[in-house]
């Protein structure tokens, strides 16, 4: 007989649905969505229906891999788990008395989410051991600490919200592809009569459906959301009582909004002033109205500032507390685990020091010493994929004096080049607790089969890796229960939606949705800055030597061009690329799957018709993407559903394609807060294949 197993998405996507797998004899027979979840309701993107073709996929890791070859060179011999992990713990008790424990970075992002596999996996082992910390700013950095100066917290509201806005503005996201369990709640009121705004410099799918769709140069989002805020004072459409009552900063940021006329923004933006103008009128005048942005907005130089300038549309408007208004970013600052118990800091010595995760190539080829890193851990990620500038990731992963350990599923373009290949269990493999980071629920993930052939969670190799470096403290060697009730008990104590619930509670109900209060974030008035108001002159950016107030700079990127017969290229015949998410991949999970890899297509380009002239380049050419970092081989396909000057590809491909993959050509150059990545600021030539 078979039985059902209740689950839960781990994929780095806002929704975390909900999952039911089948099981016959140990075996997963069939899996779909949970159709009693609060979010899912039965239905699962295209990303994550075929699981089980991911979970029994042929190419599965099955055994601990040792390099005998050349790094890179793909000659493997098989260990066993033992031999494994002692040979991990010789070489870094070698590291350590060479260079101490910061010698070892571990090098871990969102390949999965979960409180224990991810979250705990990537923090109490390695605070133990010392090993240096990893800054984790790679994808929402920016924004985060720009909502949290702005309005103290990253609350958001609910999906069904949206059923009451007049207006919805999509900016800089593609909800379609990254979260798709919102469009339902959109469709439906767009029944109602809601108007759908995208502003994007490229057609997405979601800009598809929309009643308007602005496409602005890229990193000009700052510009244009100052500029309306400068139309809405000057037409009289601000609510000067609301921002008089709830804001600091306000006379200071009115001041600057003169520096923003729309003939400025205009000429930055690339869009119309009627269009600038039509937009501000339709925001400020058809309330309430609904922002919604997610991370791919502030990947550029000025990327916080930008959602700085964003949130202080609803404040100027004042419909911050307004069911159906407001700024729809992020969840998760309603339930944040106590840091006490995850990260167990004082039973560790002192944290080692930062190492920017944007920055692993540098990091690795000297740019971090005093120790150099001599040891690499890698574990749900994939930097030689993921990560910017990967030329010189790779260039770093080839030093044949860094000790190189992989923890995967798959041979990845990270796992080619490591010393050891440990392999990895998936979701339906592993307990874990998941929170969303898009809504405010809560779910266990139950494992629903034994773990295929010699696989292991990321929480039970942390446990051996405990055990080999001789660590004995039992908070290293809980069972995946015990932690997450250790961390729901320690929570509770300052999170009144988690009082009463046990693990026992979300195993039986398989999720459940919290409740805070307010329902409407921020309706009563109260925000959880240090003034309680909202802080549109932020003190706490002052005293970190940043702008206080929102702005925008004209920061470009500072990358060289390529070099051809020994000339470099004009800066005139470059194009930018932007680099969003793929609608079949998780930034570079599943790009291994031949079935979604055929749904996602060739590796392809979209170039608008005026630069496909000027470069004698038609619809199905291959085409050379490159610059001072690196090259890229693309499809082009000539399309008015990108802005002119500007050319889009899908992140996420595997180096296995010919010519190497998009973030070749990215940039490391870090942002103006939190050591943001800036993968969109990005300048590209482009010339035919044949023409090389």
């Amino acid at each position: 007989m078979t039985t059902k197993v209740y689950g839960v998405c781990p994929h780095d996507c806002p929704d975390a649905c909900g999952l039911i797998t089948e099981v016959d004899n140990g075996r997963a027979v069939n899996f779909y969505a949970d159709p009693h979840h609060p979010v899912t309701q039965g239905w699962l993107c295209a990303k994550v229906r075929p699981y089980l073709n991911h979970v029994y996929h042929p190419e599965r890791l099955q055994h601990p891999l040792r390099r005998v070859g050349p790094k890179g060179g793909g000659q493997w011999e098989r260990l066993s788990w033992d031999e494994a992990v002692a040979e991990i713990g010789d070489r870094w008790r070698a590291i350590i008395a060479d260079y101490g424990p910061e010698a070892i970075l571990p090098y871990s992002y969102s390949g999965t989410l979960g409180l224990v596999q991810m979250g705990v996996s990537s923090s109490r082992f390695w605070n133990r051991l010392g090993a240096s910390q990893l800054e984790r700013s790679i994808c929402g950095a920016a924004a985060e600490m720009a909502v949290e100066a702005t309005l103290g917290k990253r609350r958001s509201p609910q999906y069904a919200e949206v059923s009451h806005s007049r207006v919805v503005i999509i900016w800089g996201h593609n909800p379609v592809s990254t979260a798709p369990h919102f469009m339902p709640h959109l469709a439906e009121a767009r029944k109602n009569g809601t108007q759908l705004v995208v502003i994007d410099p490229r057609r997405t799918r979601t800009a598809k459906q929309a009643d308007w769709h602005l496409m602005p140069q890229p990193g000009s989002d700052g510009a244009l959301a100052l500029g309306l805020a400068h139309l809405i004072v000057r037409e009289g459409w601000h609510d000067e009582t609301w921002l008089a009552n709830h804001t600091v900063g306000w006379p200071e940021l009115r001041e600057r909004l003169l520096d923003y006329p729309p003939e400025r923004v205009a000429a930055i933006t690339g869009l119309p002033i009627d269009a600038i103008e039509q937009l501000a009128r339709l925001y400020a005048t058809h309330t309430p109205s609904l922002i919604k942005i997610a991370d791919g907005l502030q990947r550029n130089p000025n990327g916080g500032q930008t959602v700085r300038a964003i949130c202080t549309l609803p404040a100027i408007t004042g419909q911050y507390g307004r069911c159906g208004g407001g700024f729809m970013y992020s969840t998760s600052g309603y339930l944040q685990w106590d840091g006490t118990a995850l990260h167990k800091w004082a039973k560790c010595p002192p944290p080692g020091r930062m190492v920017n995760m944007n920055r692993l190539g540098a990091a690795l080829q000297g740019e971090v010493t005093d120790p150099p890193i001599k040891s690499l851990f890698v574990f749900g990620a994939n930097p030689a994929t993921s990560s910017p500038n990967t030329a010189a990731i790779v260039a770093g992963l080839k030093r044949e004096d860094l000790f190189t350990v992989v923890h995967e599923l798959f041979m990845t373009d990270t796992a080619v080049y490591a010393d050891i290949v440990l392999p990895a269990t998936s979701q339906l493999e592993q307990a874990d607790l998941h929170k969303a980071y898009g809504t405010q629920v809560l779910a266990y993930n139950a494992p629903a089969i034994p773990p295929l052939a010699e696989c292991k969670s990321n929480w039970e190799v942390m446990g051996l890796l405990a055990s080999e470096m001789g660590f004995t403290d039992p908070w290293l060697h809980q069972d995946v229960d015990d932690v997450i009730t250790e961390l729901l008990a320690a929570t509770a104590v300052f999170t009144p939606a988690l009082e009463g619930i046990t693990l026992t509670q979300l195993k039986a109900a398989h999720s459940i949705e919290l409740r805070h209060e307010p329902d409407v974030p921020f309706a009563d008035g109260r925000f959880p800055t240090a003034s309680g108001k909202v802080e549109l002159f932020s003190p706490a950016l002052a005293q970190m030597g940043l702008d206080p107030l929102p702005g925008w700079t004209n920061k470009q990127d500072d990358g060289a061009p390529p070099t051809d017969n020994g000339a470099q290229r004009s800066a005139d015949d470059s194009l930018w690329l932007i680099t969003g998410a793929a609608h079949h991949f998780v930034s570079s999970t599943f790009a291994g799957q031949p079935d979604l890899l055929a749904r996602e297509g060739e590796p392809f380009m979209e170039i608008h018709p005026a630069d496909a002239a000027a470069r004698g380049i038609a619809t199905g050419d291959w085409v050379i993407v490159k610059n001072g970092r690196g090259a890229c081989q693309l499809k082009a396909v000539v399309t008015d559903g990108i802005r002119p000057g500007v050319v889009a590809s899908p992140k996420g491909r595997w180096g296995v394609i010919e010519g190497g993959h998009v973030n070749y050509t990215t940039s490391d150059a870090l942002g103006d807060m939190a050591g943001q990545s800036t993968y969109h600021s990005n300048r590209v030539w482009i010339q035919k294949r044949s023409e090389q």
